[in-house]
């Protein structure tokens, strides 16, 4: 017999308001989140040139102000000090008679090795895609050249090489989205660049002068689209006095469930060369190796400076996908950030390396545990939770651990009364994650939003399941196996989410331990 574990959380529902008054709700109430990064008006895609400086992280982004669809590019600015309240500043870097500003990275140049400090400022140096569209248009193959600029107010301002770009294309059509890095060992700046179907690895001693070392890539990997947004850099292993280095890499399309998504890569770093551990030296198209199984995490990169341990790294990532980016149901702006996320290596018991995420532990800080139970037996039609009107369905954190045996399905249902569903979890039968949006609302807007489910192999062996669940008003961050296996999508409901029920066909099924938090914002 079917057995159902509800876990249920009512929104209050006042008398004096209207079946149609509850259900039209303007886009600013209905889709605006509350806790992951949007711009307040137009159009957003990657994350770029982040680097944590003085108690503030800096965002910077692609963005059109003009527009709330792609147009000419500048860089969009953001501040924070706890990765959650954004501050969201003056347009940063403006496109120019060379080009749009496509994506970057910034550095902090502590050592002054640029040489552009001055009165005692310590420089701040970015570096992005110059894109000369009319050159584009043109026919030419040449358009996309890499340049520098620099700050010396933390940020705030900027000021472009005089003798930009700092590398001219050497013939490859898809040029771009330049990512650096202090490499410690060897005493000198590294950069990874995205060129069409490998990563170009550059090295400085200044920030100015880049000489290319390495190429990697070819035949590597998934090449269903072209290689966009690299981010390269060094990371201890969890629990361990061995460090290798990760290259993540972006690909549109060819993501794992179609579109935009990104792969990574584990391997050693001599300076120079970059060369894949044991088994990822011949990783075929279809490989397990995702930052994220979702539709919805794209581009991202890591921030600069930070003060976090050797085996943590801060990413944050866009939250959309190419394939319906410019079409999804808002109109005042477009396009959010994941929430920020802590990138961890781990050496698995078969000596394979995978990278794991979990959200940024200032999550914590906002974390306000509403209900916490252990040893929760099922039976049919069981209640957790029902009208409770402390908690926000739009503001929520869920984390459970649940002991799954063979051949049973474990879904999540989370829905309003209008009839929306969002549907995900787990099937062990042929272990798989998945997530259904195709009844969760507005999907007509794109062929690709819905097409098909999305699915994630699961890496864990464990007969434990670890399930932690970020949710905002228009996205679900899913964390499996303590961030083995993650998925991210967005969805527009016709009205707020009020419940979420766990459905499974175990007979047996227990609840080991469940925790639920209202995320309290200022």
């Amino acid at each position: 017999m079917k057995k159902i574990l509800y876990l249920i959380l009512f929104l209050p529902v006042f008398t004096c308001f209207s079946q149609q008054q509850k259900t039209t709700f303007d886009e600013e109430t209905l889709y605006r989140p509350n806790y992951h990064f949007t711009p307040q008006q137009n159009w957003m895609n990657d994350p770029n040139g982040m680097f944590y400086l003085k108690g503030k992280y800096h965002l910077f982004f692609q963005h059109y102000p003009d527009g709330n669809t792609w147009g000419p590019m500048h860089w969009g600015h953001a501040t924070s000090e706890n990765l959650i309240d954004w501050d969201e500043k003056p347009i940063a870097i403006y496109p120019d008679e060379l080009g749009y500003i496509f994506s970057g990275s910034a550095v902090v140049d502590l050592e002054n090795t640029s040489g552009f400090a001055e009165d005692g400022e310590t420089p701040i140096i970015a570096m992005f895609t110059y894109h000369n569209a009319e050159a584009e248009k043109s026919g030419s193959t040449t358009f996309q050249s890499q340049a520098i600029a620099y700050s010396l107010d933390q940020g705030r301002t900027w000021k472009k090489y005089d003798a930009n770009p700092v590398i001219k294309n050497p013939g490859i059509r898809d040029f771009r989205d330049p990512k650096m890095q202090w490499d410690d060992l060897n005493e000198q700046w590294i950069m990874v660049l995205a060129a069409q179907d490998k990563s170009l690895f550059y090295t400085s001693k200044n920030l100015i002068n880049w000489e290319l070392a390495f190429e990697f890539g070819n035949k590597i990997g998934a090449h269903g689209g072209v290689w966009e947004c690299p981010d390269f850099f060094p990371i201890q292993v969890k629990d361990s006095n061995e460090t290798k280095w990760v290259l993540i890499q972006s690909l549109n399309p060819g993501a794992y469930n179609g579109g935009s998504g990104t792969q990574y890569f584990v391997g050693d770093f001599d300076g120079k060369n970059f060369t894949p551990v044991a088994d990822q030296k011949n990783l075929e198209a279809n490989h397990t190796y995702w930052l994220d199984f979702g539709k919805d995490n794209y581009a991202g990169v890591t921030w600069a400076n930070t003060n976090m341990k050797e085996d943590q790294k801060l990413f944050i990532g866009w939250m959309s996908n190419w394939q319906y980016a410019e079409k999804v149901p808002t109109t005042k702006w477009r396009s959010s950030m994941t929430f920020p996320r802590e990138l961890t290596l781990v050496k698995k018991e078969d000596s394979t390396y995978r990278l794991f995420s979990e959200p940024a532990n200032q999550i914590d800080k906002i974390s306000k545990q509403k209900r916490q139970e252990s040893k929760i037996k099922s039976s049919e039609n069981t209640l957790l939770l029902a009208d409770d009107s402390r908690f926000e369905m739009d503001k929520l954190r869920v984390k459970l651990k649940v002991t799954i045996s063979g051949n049973k399905r474990y879904t999540f249902n989370l829905s309003n009364d209008q009839g929306d569903s969002l549907v995900f979890g787990f099937h062990s039968a042929d272990n798989t994650f998945f997530i259904d949006r195709s009844k969760s609302g507005k999907i007509n807007f794109s062929e690709k939003f819905a097409e098909k489910i999305s699915t994630a192999p699961r890496t864990s062996e464990d007969d434990l399941l670890e399930v932690e669940i970020l949710l905002d008003k228009t996205s679900i961050e899913l964390f499996y196996d303590e961030g083995e296996t993650v998925m991210t999508e967005i969805f527009f409901p016709n009205s707020p989410m009020t419940q979420l029920e766990l459905i499974t066909t175990e007979d047996n099924f227990t609840i080991e331990d469940l925790h639920i938090y209202q995320l309290e914002l200022n």
